[in-house]
C-alpha cells in the first residue's frame, strides 16, 4: 500500500495492490493455474491486450507484471499520446532489456498510431500491454492483434467488492482509525457499476463527508481508544453521489447505464424512449462507433429472424455513420434506432447459441459423425469418412432426413422460432421436415 506520506492520493490509489497475491478477482488469469501467472513464472510474457470494463484491474495488472519481471516500464495514454510519443518510447526501449510499454485505452489509437507499434512488437523491442474497454476485434488493427494475446478480465463479483471494502477499512491508514459500519451495499454497488476504482473513491467520499470523520478519537476510563463510529447507508451514498456524478461520463458507469437504457428501449419497442437515450449519448460526446456497434448487436440479439433486414440496416448504419461522422451521423443513427424499436422482436437465435455453447462447455468436443466428415484423401475414405452421407440436393425439396448431431446429442432441440409472422413461416418449414425428430 502507499504510505501516509504520499500526497493525499485517493483511496483507490492508496489501495492499489503491490503484488499479485494482493489482487482481488481475476483468479482465472493470475491464480495458481492462471495463464498470466504461468507466463510470469516462465519469464516469457507475450504482448497482450487486457480487455474488460473500467476499474477492474487492467492498469494494476500491467504494473505488477512489470514489477514481477523487473522489466523497464513505460506508459502512454491513448487519449493524449501520438505517433511521436510512441516512437520516442520505442527508441528508449532499444537501449533497454525487454521493456514493457503499457498503453491505456489503446482502442483510441488511430490506425497509424497502432501501425507505429508493429515493428517494435514483432522484433521484441517492446512487450506491449494494451488496456481496452472495447472489443479488440473491432478496435485493434488485425495486424497488431495477431501479434498479441487477448486476455479478458471479468467484472468483480459482489463478494469481491465487499472484500475490497473490508480490506480498505482494515488497512488504509485513514479508514482504519474509524469504526465504519456499512448498513447496506446496494447503492454503493449500483452507482459504482462494478468499477472498483469508482467504488473505493465513492466510499471514501461518503465516509469523509461525515461530520465526525476528522474529530479525534476518545479514550475510555482505562485508556482504551474509542474510535468514532461512521455509518454508511444508501441515503448517504446517494447524497454524495449526486454531488459528484456528471450527467454523462464516457468512461464510467453512466456510459454503460445509458447505452443499456437505449438497448432496452429498443427491445421494448419504444422508439420515443430509444431516441431520447440516443440523444443523451450524442450530447455527451459518445463515440459514433460505440453507438453504431451496439445497434448492430441489438439487431441480431433482439430482432433476429423476426426481421433479418434489421441486421442489414444496422450494418449499413455502422458503415455510414463512421464515414460521415457527427453531426450528420445523428440522422442515420436516429433512422436505425426508430427502425429497430418498431421492428418485430425475436431472441430465438441468441437463446439458441447460448444454449449450444453451454452444451459444448459441459460435454466437450464430441466426435463428428463419420458420414458428416470431410474425406479429401483415400485413407480417410477407407476409414469411412463421408460414407452414407445423403446429399440434400439429390432429394425432393432439397431435403434428406439424417442425423446431423453427434450421437450423444441426437434429437436435441436448440432453436425455437418466436411467435411472429416471419418465424411462424420458419416454424412451418421446420415442422414439414423435422416434426418427428424435434417436435416442431
Amino acid at each position: 500500500m502507499l504510505s501516509q506520506t504520499s500526497q493525499n492520493p485517493p483511496l483507490a490509489e492508496r489501495m492499489r495492490p503491490t503484488s499479485l497475491i494482493e489482487v482481488i478477482g481475476q483468479q482465472h488469469l493470475i491464480g495458481q493455474n492462471g495463464v498470466i501467472a504461468r507466463v510470469i513464472s516462465s519469464g516469457a510474457v507475450p504482448s497482450m491486450i487486457l480487455w474488460g470494463s473500467p476499474g477492474i484491474g487492467k492498469t494494476t495488472l500491467a504494473l505488477l507484471i512489470a514489477k514481477a519481471l523487473k522489466r523497464p516500464f513505460h506508459t502512454l495514454s491513448a487519449i493524449s499520446a501520438g505517433v511521436k510519443d510512441v516512437r520516442e518510447v520505442i527508441e528508449t526501449a532499444k537501449r533497454q532489456t525487454r521493456a514493457i510499454l503499457f498503453i491505456d485505452e489503446i482502442h483510441r489509437f488511430s490506425k497509424s498510431q497502432q501501425d507505429a507499434l508493429l515493428g517494435a512488437v514483432e522484433r521484441g523491442t517492446i512487450t506491449l500491454i494494451g488496456a481496452t474497454t472495447e472489443n479488440p476485434s473491432f478496435e485493434i488493427n488485425s495486424a497488431l492483434l495477431s501479434r498479441c494475446q487477448v486476455y479478458i478480465l471479468n467484472p468483480l463479483s459482489e463478494e469481491e467488492l465487499k472484500e475490497l471494502l473490508r480490506q480498505a477499512m482494515e488497512k488504509d491508514f485513514k479508514l482504519k482509525k474509524k469504526n465504519i459500519e456499512i448498513k447496506s451495499y446496494e447503492a454503493l454497488f449500483r452507482i459504482s457499476g462494478g468499477d472498483a476504482r469508482k467504488l473505493l473513491n465513492l466510499f471514501e467520499l461518503v465516509v469523509e463527508s461525515e461530520p465526525n470523520f476528522n474529530a479525534p478519537n476518545t479514550e475510555d476510563e482505562e485508556g482504551n481508544i474509542i474510535k468514532n463510529t461512521i455509518e454508511v447507508t444508501d441515503e448517504k451514498v446517494m447524497l454524495s453521489a449526486q454531488q459528484r456524478i456528471s450527467s454523462y461520463d464516457k468512461s464510467g458507469e453512466n456510459h454503460y447505464d445509458i447505452v443499456s437504457a437505449l438497448i432496452k428501449s429498443i427491445r421494448g419497442s419504444d422508439p420515443n424512449a430509444a431516441i431520447y437515450w440516443l440523444a443523451r449519448m450524442i450530447e455527451g460526446g459518445e463515440d459514433v462507433k460505440f453507438i453504431a456497434r451496439r445497434l448492430v448487436i441489438s439487431a441480431s440479439e433482439d430482432i433476429g429472424n423476426a426481421n433479418p433486414t434489421a441486421l442489414v440496416l444496422a450494418t449499413t448504419t455502422f458503415q455510414a455513420a463512421i464515414q460521415i461522422g457527427f453531426p450528420e451521423a445523428q440522422i442515420v443513427l436516429a433512422q436505425c434506432v426508430t427502425y429497430l424499436a418498431t421492428s418485430p422482436k425475436s431472441n430465438a437465435s441468441y437463446t439458441a447459441i447460448k444454449t449450444a455453447r453451454k452444451i459444448v462447455q459441459e460435454q466437450g468436443d464430441l466426435p463428428v459423425p463419420l458420414h458428416l466428415r470431410n474425406a479429401p484423401t483415400k485413407l480417410m475414405k477407407q476409414q469411412g469418412y463421408g460414407k452414407n452421407y445423403n446429399y440434400s440436393h439429390n432429394n425432393a425439396n432439397n431435403f434428406a432426413e439424417q442425423e446431423y448431431f453427434p450421437k450423444e446429442l441426437a434429437n436435441t432441440k436448440l432453436y425455437e422460432p418466436a411467435q411472429n409472422p416471419r418465424e411462424n413461416g420458419i416454424r412451418q418449414f421446420l415442422k414439414e421436415r423435422w416434426k418427428e425428430k424435434y417436435g416442431y
